[in-house]
């Protein structure tokens, strides 16, 4: 697994400082002038939590991008930190109200299964600021905030590629659980499909969701991977060549049967090519900038501007996108590349419009 963190300025001129030091063969008269930022981050006093969800945080999807973002911030702020990672829901409410009891500044919840953890902690804690990812919060509670991600926007441009790039004319899709934060992804990816279908008088059938009747298949949560190979392999047997499993660590079970199976695959969240062992099956992955909007909301409590204005991740500001297509770059045809940037910059102003009842 690759994973990449922000270098500290403070750190990069303390090491520089050094380096100067040990040229020179003696030190100068007068001690050299404290670095004024490297001061600052020893000095920040605010310590930065984060609750997973039961998928843990090695799930390779949302609960990992999370702790990437908390990771990040500790490296370029010197911030104090914590984490604590769920195994089941029981766990939610404990493990937020013991984040508030050491201290925390700020306390993220990841995950819509933790709203009325991070709800309830919030209105019984008013000192204390809040973040939940994937949920909105009661709006009267000044000290919450939501990150919420329009996932929609972005699977419908890789819908379009799914469609474009089959070679049977099936492609699938299945979920962790039927909660918006995932089928607002199934939605987009659905109607990318309808519109490869529409724009090249396509007939590619799309398995394991249906957005008009809001019902498909489901592996019943974020940490079965058995489950994940099973619906996988229902979904292949249906000669789906393309597919998107929405399931965080679940979704790792789709690898071994893709793989086998000499199919695609299209990731969620993180860039699957990064944080998983089946790049070499992945096709491009439906991002969500969790990592950023986790880093960018640590930043704002510890330079004292936080507030519970909502963040919603649109591919208008970033917040959502597609991944490259890796190894499969030479096998998406030029065209289709074209295509899907025409229609990221037909969704960004407004000329398409991604309907889900299910988007932020």
């Amino acid at each position: 697994m690759k994973r990449s963190f922000k270098t500290s300025g403070a750190l990069a001129a303390t090491a520089a400082a050094a380096l100067i030091l040990s040229a020179c063969g003696e030190a100068p008269d007068e001690a050299p002038e404290t670095d004024e930022s490297a001061l600052a981050a020893e000095e920040v006093d605010f310590k930065a939590c984060v609750v997973s969800d039961d998928g843990g945080w090695n799930d390779q999807s949302f609960n990992q991008s999370a702790y990437a973002g908390l990771m990040n911030a500790d490296e370029e702020f010197g911030i104090d930190h914590a984490e604590v990672e769920s195994h089941s829901e029981d766990q939610f409410g404990p493990n937020v109200d013991s984040m508030v009891q050491q201290g925390c500044d700020l306390v993220f919840g990841v995950g819509f299964l933790l709203a009325d953890a991070i709800s309830e902690a919030a209105a019984a804690n008013p000192e204390t600021t809040f973040a939940l990812i994937d949920e909105w919060v009661p709006e009267e509670l000044e000290n919450a905030k939501p990150l919420v991600f329009n996932t929609s926007e972005a699977a419908y441009l890789a819908g379009y590629v799914a469609a474009a790039v089959s070679e049977t004319d099936v492609v699938g899709t299945w979920g962790g659980l039927q909660i918006p934060s995932v089928t607002v992804f199934m939605d987009g990816f659905a109607d990318g499909v309808d519109r490869y279908n529409s724009d090249n008088d396509g007939d590619v059938e799309l398995v394991g969701w249906d957005k008009d009747a809001q019902s498909g298949s489901f592996s019943g949560g974020f940490q079965d991977q058995n489950a994940g190979r099973t619906l996988t392999e229902q979904l292949l047997a249906q000669d789906a060549d393309v597919i998107m499993p929405v399931a965080g660590a679940s979704g790792v079970g789709a690898g071994p049967a893709i793989e086998e199976a000499e199919a695609k695959m299209i990731w969620v969240d993180s860039d699957g090519y990064e944080s998983t062992e089946y790049g070499n099956i992945i096709l491009t992955s439906v991002l969500k900038q969790i990592t950023q909007a986790t880093f960018d909301t640590i930043e704002e409590g510890v330079n004292g501007n936080f507030t519970a204005e909502p963040y919603v991740g649109t591919l208008e500001n970033d917040g959502v996108g597609l991944a490259p297509f890796h190894d499969f770059e030479d096998e998406v045809p030029d065209e289709v590349k074209e295509k899907v940037e025409e229609l990221r910059e037909e969704i960004i102003s407004g000329e398409t419009v991604v309907e889900s009842v299910n988007a932020p």
